[in-house]
């Protein structure tokens, strides 16, 4: 008996959600790990009031000053225990994606709903940090990176690939949106970093260190 062929239009689907799995998995590593070191950081100060963080390069590059200031404990305890509690959302989608789950329209608006308050959260703190707080720090700044693709990502591919359906013509809509994505991502970047050295002269900072 011969074995079941598979069609070649779902090899596309296929790739497509293993590259998605391994884009969440890669992701939510580095979030993860940078949540970690700042939480690892933070209780070093806690523990040493002297304590330098490995991520103080500079007045402007130093990570102390978020994490000591209120806006780094905005639920009141500190967001590090945020970044590395949520972070293992992406990392274990990918993984289930990887091993060939397939999920509910309502776990992926869930998850949308969890991206949005992820990019909500480091859009304010992007803010407190350029126009409050005066620094940029460094680990927090490899948060935002890898916020940013998860949530654009995560709010078409749903219903680009029919995970969420809203029809054919919506999909197709979804689909081309969907190829716009790092392309908004590349923008979303850029705007940060020009409002951050209109705000800090970050690029004079840099040519310094």
């Amino acid at each position: 008996m011969s074995a079941p062929s598979v069609s070649a239009e779902n090899h596309p689907v296929a790739a497509r959600s293993r590259g998605f799995a391994i884009f969440s998995i890669l992701l939510g590593l580095i979030g993860w790990f940078a949540s970690f070191e700042l939480l690892t950081e933070y209780l070093k100060t806690l523990q040493e009031p002297d304590y330098i963080p490995n991520c103080a390069v500079s007045l402007l590059v130093t990570c102390g000053p978020n994490m000591g200031s209120w806006q780094g404990s905005v639920l009141g305890f500190s967001n590090t225990i945020i970044g590395v509690s949520a972070f293992v959302a992406p990392i274990a989608v990918g993984v289930a994606t990887l091993a060939g789950a397939r999920f509910a329209p309502w776990f992926w608006g869930v998850y949308q709903i969890g991206l949005l308050g992820g990019f909500v959260l480091v859009s304010w703190l992007q803010y407190q940090s350029i126009f409050e707080i005066f620094t940029l720090c460094p680990w927090c700044m490899v948060i935002w990176a890898v916020m940013i693709p998860l949530w654009w990502n995560g709010l078409v591919r749903p219903f680009a690939v029919g995970d969420i359906p809203i029809g054919e013509r919506g999909r197709r809509f979804a689909q081309a949106a969907h190829g716009w994505v790092w392309v908004i991502v590349v923008v979303n970047y850029l705007v940060i970093a020009a409002v951050a050295q209109f705000q800090l002269d970050w690029l004079a900072e840099f040519s310094r260190i």
